[in-house]
């Protein structure tokens, strides 16, 4: 049987995720390059999600401003 520790919520830390902790520095070089809306609906239609063009655009700016750092 496990031992479980109680906790109150005021001794939790919580810190913003940052994509800086679980890449590393090599990953991070790689993913500098544009996303493109074939790749976006590829991996759409892997995961089984249902898109249209409007959503492509939007999905591509906001992630290529993320991973360009804009």
């Amino acid at each position: 049987m496990k031992k479980v520790e109680v906790i109150k919520a005021h001794e939790v830390e919580v810190q913003p995720f940052s994509l800086d902790d679980f890449t590393r520095d090599d990953e991070k070089q790689n993913m500098t390059g544009n996303i493109s809306k074939k790749e976006l609906k590829q991996l759409a239609e892997d995961i089984g999600l249902s898109y249209n063009e409007a959503q492509i655009m939007f999905a591509k700016k906001l992630l290529n401003a993320y991973l360009l750092g804009k």
